[in-house]
């Protein structure tokens, strides 16, 4: 029996295989996350992995239905296992925003199913850290989601010569549209468009604009001149103040394609351009109202970053650390009659918080002793009879010196 085309197993080290994925790695992107969201105020919350079909298509449209893995449930619902986050944190900060002050920080660390073909950097689920920030419409609240973001990687090892934050604008290129006389009916076709622009040919993308009466020579002469709004130059002065300016660069060929951003948009990318993005958002002040059904009116802005490409961009880097074994202590029962009080001290030294091994049947003492070094521990215990009672020997497999202590004495021994 095999996995499903696009999901993942996650094993803990050593990896049976080289393309299997570390839940070893995993764990530690998760904590590097969650404790940079934490320094910055963000709170964690989470969502259900199943959502109202309509979530989604009230926000995008029915066509998203191709990408998602939906169905009808028992009850006759029309439901949807979640793509992205951001429709749920609207849903729930719309129904709560009154029980929170203003700005709301939270992040999550969800995991995200979408249907569609695999590719290199995307599969059909990923886990992702969502960090967004409601009620404040000022670019200092875009400055610091960004800042957040840099600092998402850097804890990782990640540094400005290893990726960079491209900023571009919707109000920017809603101007841009406007001022050549396009229809604002056919805005988001637009959006569209430039989405792709760095992945369609010239040729396919100058046909597409024409149909929306714009000109492909006047979209890349707006991309090259790059000439920042106040709101992304305020962004970047801010940024310059945290001494973070050499991450973060205008760039109006991002756009972001969903439908909901209105401001500033973003994206992360590897300054070697090897792989997808690493990381994207922007601001979205209208989605908490059109989840609500008007009842709530949010400003709104975050980011989303997944944890294939981030991955992948480690490994590339030299940037995965080496992951030991859990196990710090190995109990030796080298001798049956001290079984009981062997595992008493195995107790002990867990409930001291050490991780602790010991072999669970009779065994060979050599045998365990190879075990302990396999597992990468740091010290073996072993207890022995002695002229003075039964005493426990303590051994450091560092460096293989050895002392005895008394029973009592084997937990406060045994601490780093």
């Amino acid at each position: 029996m095999e996995r499903l085309p696009g999901f993942r197993d996650f094993y803990p080290e050593p990896l049976p295989a080289n393309e299997a994925w570390s839940c070893d790695l995993r764990q530690h992107i998760f904590a590097r996350w969650r404790e940079t969201a934490r320094r910055y105020g963000f709170r964690e919350y989470d969502g259900p992995p199943l959502e109202p079909l309509e979530l989604y298509t009230n926000k995008s449209g029915a066509e998203i239905v191709s990408q998602l893995f939906n169905f009808q449930d028992k009850g006759g619902r029309e439901v949807s296992l979640r793509p992205e986050m951001t429709p749920t944190v609207a849903r729930m900060v719309a129904t709560a925003e009154r029980a929170y002050k203003k700005p709301v920080r939270w992040f999550s660390i969800p995991q995200l199913y979408r249907y569609e073909k695999q590719q290199k950097g995307r599969l059909r689920e990923h886990f992702q850290l969502n960090c967004d920030l409601f009620g404040e419409t000022d670019p200092a609240a875009d400055a610091e989601v960004l800042a957040l973001l840099v600092d998402s990687l850097r804890c990782l090892g990640l540094t400005a010569e290893d990726f960079v934050i491209r900023l571009s604008s919707r109000q920017a290129w809603q101007r841009f549209f406007e001022a050549r006389g396009g229809d604002p009916a056919r805005a988001y076709e637009f959006y569209q468009i430039i989405d792709k622009i760095e992945r369609e040919r010239d040729e396919v993308t100058a046909e597409k604009l024409r149909a929306v009466g714009i000109e492909l020579a006047d979209v890349q002469a707006f991309i090259a001149a790059g000439e920042p709004t106040p709101e992304l130059a305020a962004v970047l002065a801010n940024l310059a103040a945290r001494g973070l300016r050499d991450f973060a660069r205008v760039d109006y060929g991002v756009i972001r394609g969903l439908a909901y951003y209105t401001g500033i948009v973003f994206e992360a990318f590897d300054r070697k351009g090897e792989f997808r993005a690493i990381a994207g958002g922007g601001r979205y002040d209208n989605l908490v109202k059109l989840v609500s059904g008007g009842k709530v009116d949010l400003s709104a802005l975050g980011f989303g970053m997944g944890d294939v490409v981030l991955a992948e961009l480690l490994k590339a880097r030299g940037l995965v650390p080496s992951f030991s074994g859990t196990v710090e202590i190995v109990v030796l029962v080298e001798e049956e009659s001290l079984r009981d009080e062997s595992i008493g001290i195995v107790q002990r030294l867990r409930e001291d918080g050490r991780a602790v091994e010991f072999a669970l049947v009779p065994t060979k003492g050599d045998k365990q002793f190879r075990r302990a070094l396999e597992l990468g521990a740091r010290l073996t215990v072993r207890l022995q009879q002695s002229p003075a009672g039964v005493v426990a020997a303590i051994k450091s497999l560092a460096d293989r010196s050895q002392r005895e202590v008394a029973l009592g004495d084997v937990v406060a021994a045994c601490r780093p």
